[in-house]
């Protein structure tokens, strides 16, 4: 049996890969798949993959680019969400703030340098038409929990993370959305590490034809909303309603996905120079396919 380690965020997306692994769907693949959160989100899983503590990751997608980009040992083997990320962006709810506008020149409170809070800020940015230089600052928070706690403290000023997860803070009065930023493009992705895809990409073809079957049919499971409900403490209506916004995948992004995102990143200043897609995708030669 081979051991190995995969990273995400502890979020309602990530529910299939719950399910496969409570099943021990890997083990008649010899393969036995452990799961580590990473409620810090993608810049801690760049670091994690960097330094060899996960061998893959489900992963936000403008930032494993940038970090491959800038070095990380890793490729990107398959889309996993294909919807855009919905960030939602959030101030105290007791703040001066009611509008975009309002934040120009404020502090966005980031989980870490490098995360999707911290790219998306720039996305944004750029969208509302400010000035990337002059009206863009930070705040470190590591995390929803430390933004959860420094927002209502005036440490930091907005918060930009996915909408639905943070729906309760909003529903019980910590948070107020003031506004949403929809990625301009697939917002998940599978990332391998380079040595696992050099060494035992069979293996990681044999991880995604598993979790490509459950996403396939995934909303079909019966009472499937309820149990995302229950288990991400969400209301039933905001799970039903994200399930119908929300599409997993089984390809790989495109050479065409890849250079708008690269675009998009120097663009904002946020890598140096763009790679060639073999440089960033990793072709498994495999397929889904539907029995």
């Amino acid at each position: 049996m081979t051991n190995l380690m995969i990273g995400g965020v502890p979020e309602h997306f990530n529910l299939p890969w719950y399910l496969t692994l409570r099943e021990k769907a890997y083990h008649p693949k010899g393969i036995n798949l452990r799961w580590q959160d990473f409620p810090g989100g993608t810049g801690a899983m760049c670091k994690a993959l960097r330094d060899g503590s996960i061998d893959m990751a489900v992963i936000l997608t403008e930032g494993i680019i940038a970090d491959i980009v800038k070095g990380n040992p890793s490729k990107i083997v398959q889309i996993f969400v294909s919807s855009p990320l919905r960030w939602g962006i959030h101030v105290a709810a007791d703040s001066d703030y009611k509008e975009i506008d309002d934040l120009k020149g404020t502090k966005a409170a980031i989980s870490r340098y490098g995360s999707g809070s911290h790219l998306m800020a720039y996305v944004h940015a750029q969208q509302a038409g400010w000035d990337l230089e002059k009206d863009l600052d930070f705040e470190l928070v590591k995390n929803l929990s430390g933004a959860l706690e420094k927002l209502p403290q005036g440490i930091g000023d907005y918060f930009m993370w996915e909408k639905f997860t943070t729906k309760p803070y909003v529903d019980d009065g910590t948070f107020r959305l003031v506004g949403e930023c929809p990625t301009p493009w697939p917002c998940f992705v599978i990332a391998v590490r380079e040595e696992l895809l050099e060494n035992q990409p069979e293996m990681v073809t044999d991880i995604l034809e598993i979790i490509n079957r459950t996403t396939f049919e995934f909303k079909q499971i019966p009472a499937i909303d309820r149990m995302l409900a229950n288990r991400y403490d969400q209301k039933l209506e905001d799970i039903q309603l994200w399930l119908s916004q929300t599409q997993w995948s089984q390809q790989n992004l495109s050479a065409e996905q890849l250079i708008a995102v690269q675009e998009q990143l120097l663009h904002l200043d946020l890598i140096e120079k763009s790679l060639d897609p073999s440089k960033i995708l990793f072709d498994l030669n495999y397929t889904f396919t539907v029995d």
